[in-house]
């Protein structure tokens, strides 16, 4: 059994029982294009500690997975530029055979939860694919969240997906769907979908304490900042053309995702690059200030 990886800050903060925020690795290496990433990862560490927590960003490194990375790792995975993307059925192979690899929601929420890292904050939830009906593809995050008891802050799943479909897996696996101040559920770059959050909080304190009372994976959904909001006519332009995209290159599984933000960063003018940095800071300031409070 592989062993983790624990960097001293990390292990030190668990071992005194300090607030931890962990972080993926995925979005570094295939969200954002370089040298953006690595600004976007210093940023995200940075925020964290400013709130009073100690970031632990994770990734897969020559087959061993890494709790917290140094300068020189950090800078590897926003620079290497052929990372494996990494979700939880990828873990083994890739510590058996020794790759290097970005771990995507579903691993970040595994490896965190043994590393004994309570909160994570990530962009968004993978979820229900749209056309699943035929496909059959669901993103493995669903069942991690379901399972793992770890708070994920994000900003909703993306509009690419069935977001309706996506809300009623979670509602049967009884994972927890939490608005932070907001009664919609949030669409990644916008702020509001058509959907409700059944249940609401205003603070850090109050996201802890029902976290704290559930004793299972909850999902903390924070709306991007206002400010960052893409406009819905670009956006429905950009999805409208993304969607085509896909069924013309025959994109499924994993790589949908990739292509998609490709399609919007490109196609948007740098709009949507600006809106994926700034709502996963956002998230990871939230995640820590809850991390804070769980604390207490």
């Amino acid at each position: 059994m592989t062993t983790l990886h624990i960097a001293d800050e990390v292990a030190t903060a668990l071992a005194e029982n300090r607030p931890v925020v962990a972080l993926e690795s995925t979005i570094l290496s295939h969200g954002l294009p370089a040298p953006r990433n690595l600004a976007v990862a210093a940023r995200l560490e940075k925020v964290v500690r400013e709130a009073g927590a100690v970031p632990a960003t994770i990734a897969v490194l020559d087959g061993v997975p890494h709790i917290g990375l140094s300068s020189a790792q950090l800078d590897h995975v926003c620079t290497a530029g052929d990372l494996a993307k990494l979700s939880l059925r990828d873990l083994g192979p890739a510590y058996a055979l020794g790759r290097s690899g970005a771990t995507t929601v579903a691993s970040t929420t595994a490896l965190a939860h043994q590393a004994g890292i309570r909160v994570f904050a990530t962009g968004g939830l993978g979820g229900v694919h749209r056309g699943a009906r035929e496909t059959w593809d669901v993103s493995a995050d669903l069942d991690v969240v379901a399972t793992t008891p770890v708070l994920i802050v994000c900003s909703g799943v993306k509009s690419i997906l069935d977001m309706g479909a996506t809300l009623e897996v979670l509602e049967t696996r009884s994972v927890p769907v939490v608005g932070y101040r907001t009664s919609r559920f949030p669409a990644f770059y916008r702020r509001e979908s058509e959907f409700e959050v059944p249940w609401r909080v205003e603070n850090a304190a109050e996201a802890a304490a029902v976290f704290a009372e559930g004793g299972r994976g909850m999902l903390l959904a924070n709306p991007i900042p206002a400010a960052f909001e893409m406009d819905s006519a670009l956006h429905d332009r950009l999805l409208a053309e993304g969607l085509q995209k896909l069924v013309d290159e025959n994109v499924r599984g994993k790589d949908v995702s990739p292509v998609l933000l490709e399609h919007f960063h490109t196609a948007s003018a740098g709009v949507s690059l600006d809106a994926n940095e700034e709502l996963v800071v956002n998230n990871a300031s939230v995640a820590a200030a809850v991390a804070v409070e769980l604390f207490q």
